[in-house]
């Protein structure tokens, strides 16, 4: 451990910065064999613990709470670390493989399930030759893809129990969220098969439909953005189930004073959800929304409730869709649906009319765009252009050969 401890020093006093980028590669590979062996002997380490009933020593009920306890790993990275280590103790040629480098810390969680006691017991009483699916398993987890892995090994479990019950799906689905203290929603999911391809196939459906020229966002960003232009989508179409006798919506508190003040103020509104958002953010979602006046007295009692006011009425939304079609975001073609009515000028801070000279289309994108330094105009031609924060304009170069009366610059 020492010598070990002593050749990490080393590495990390290493200076990588400046290096040439093949050098840089070559330094990387076998240190990604060196952190697949340590991890096989981190597992193996953790099984042999679980067996001694090493935990017991200080206190605790098994390796799984020693290591959230102990080394702070999650719930989820303790029990893969179990797993993985009994896994590695019945497959043998997996064991092999991993102590070399040649497997992944993550290829041997795949494989786990093979392992289990259940799955064990079941292989004995089909005969199943274990020890050739221990290594064939081990096979394609040094030559082949990760996600062809996984195939085989749900081919594998499938064939075990053939004419298992079919599995409830729901019984398998969960999604846990919470907020950072950024107001991040963070979490993670997990779906079966065919939920999992419905989610998939909506969010495919909506990234390949907004994909404007000069996109820049890496493709975790434009599932993300397709994800909450789903959910807007749900929540516009209005048939959504509700929520204590009304429909499901944003909501958001803000002080007047805040909303109409021009400066971005971080954390005057409140979300639903309890979410703090600057006075910037609310008054993009007042662009179009509905408005309730409260007035609260000193003490925090309610002393008036005013009437709802929608800021776009529904006629001027339609009046708009019909003018503008899609964004008028330069480069931009997403459809009305997934648009909000902007006001060129704010109706707060700049006493904008709620008009249709004033309305402007604009997806989620570029509403946040251009509530953020850029900027959209229509002319008196009926074109809309774009300029960015510094005052150059995004121009859409037009399409060679096409009429002079389809030509856009937005």
């Amino acid at each position: 451990m020492d010598e070990l401890t002593e050749a990490l020093d080393v590495l990390a006093a290493q200076r990588l910065d400046g290096e040439f980028g093949p050098a840089l590669l070559e330094r990387l590979t076998p240190l990604l064999t060196a952190a697949n062996r340590l991890a096989a002997e981190v597992a193996r380490t953790v099984r042999q613990c679980e067996l001694a009933g090493a935990a017991e020593h200080d206190g605790k009920a098994s390796m799984a709470s020693w290591l959230r306890g102990h080394h702070r790993l999650s719930q989820g990275e303790a029990g893969r670390l179990v797993r993985s280590g009994r896994a590695l103790e019945a497959l043998p040629s997996l064991a092999a493989a991993a102590s070399a480098g040649a497997v992944t810390a993550e290829a041997v969680s795949v494989v786990a399930p093979v392992a289990s006691a259940e799955n064990l017991a079941a292989a004995e009483a089909q005969d199943v030759h274990v020890a050739a699916i221990d290594a064939a398993l081990a096979q394609v987890a040094m030559t082949r893809p990760h996600a062809e892995l996984r195939q085989v090994v749900g081919h594998y479990l499938a064939r075990l129990d053939p004419d298992g019950d079919e599995p409830d799906p729901t019984e398998s689905r969960s999604l846990v969220t919470a907020r950072d203290s950024k107001g991040m929603v963070i979490g993670r999911f997990a779906l079966d098969a065919i939920g999992g391809e419905k989610v998939l196939a909506a969010v495919e459906s909506i990234l390949q439909a907004s994909r404007p020229a000069g996109d820049t966002r890496t493709r975790s960003q434009q599932q993300a953005d397709a994800l909450v232009q789903l959910a807007d989508n749900a929540l516009a179409s209005g048939d959504l189930p509700t929520m204590r006798t009304v429909k499901p919506h944003v909501a958001v508190v803000i002080d007047l004073d805040d909303l109409v003040d021009p400066h971005p103020g971080a954390g005057a509104g409140r979300t639903g959800f309890g979410a703090m958002i600057s006075a910037a953010r609310t008054r993009w979602l007042a662009c179009d929304s509905v408005v309730s006046r409260v007035v609260m007295g000193p003490d925090g009692q309610l002393l008036d409730l005013g009437r709802t006011h929608r800021v776009v009425p529904p006629h001027l939304r339609r009046a708009v869709e019909i003018r503008d079609r899609t964004c008028v975001f330069a480069g931009c073609d997403a459809p009305s649906h997934w648009c909000d009515v902007h006001h060129v000028l704010e109706w707060l801070a700049h006493d904008g009319d709620t008009s249709l000279e004033n309305s402007a289309l604009l997806c989620e994108r570029h509403h946040t765009k251009v509530h953020h330094g850029f900027r959209v105009e229509r002319q008196p031609d009926g074109r809309w252009r774009t300029w960015r924060p510094d005052g150059t304009e995004i121009v859409v170069l037009p399409v060679t050969g096409a009429p002079p009366e389809l030509l856009r610059t937005g």
